[in-house]
């Protein structure tokens, strides 16, 4: 499992797991579907984060991670 997601793509998904964690917490409009579904996304982008991989990236050949990103040889 090759990481990637980058640095600054795991402080952004902490950051927003933050956010969605606060507004549930401080929010009673939020039906109880809504908060189990912000809580599986929340959860989601702090593991991702963690791990620093994310499997919705590898069908598009997303990678955020500049440490871990192949350089491509030159041909002549």
């Amino acid at each position: 499992m090759k990481m990637n997601v980058g640095v600054t793509d795991r402080v952004i998904r902490l950051l927003l797991a933050a956010i969605v964690f606060t507004i549930l917490y401080f929010t009673d409009s939020v039906t109880e579907a809504l908060a189990i579904s912000a809580v599986i996304l929340g959860l989601a982008m702090i593991i991702t984060s963690m791990l620093g991989f994310c499997l919705l990236y590898l069908p598009f050949g997303i990678n955020t991670n500049r440490l871990f990103t192949p350089t491509k040889k030159e041909t002549r």
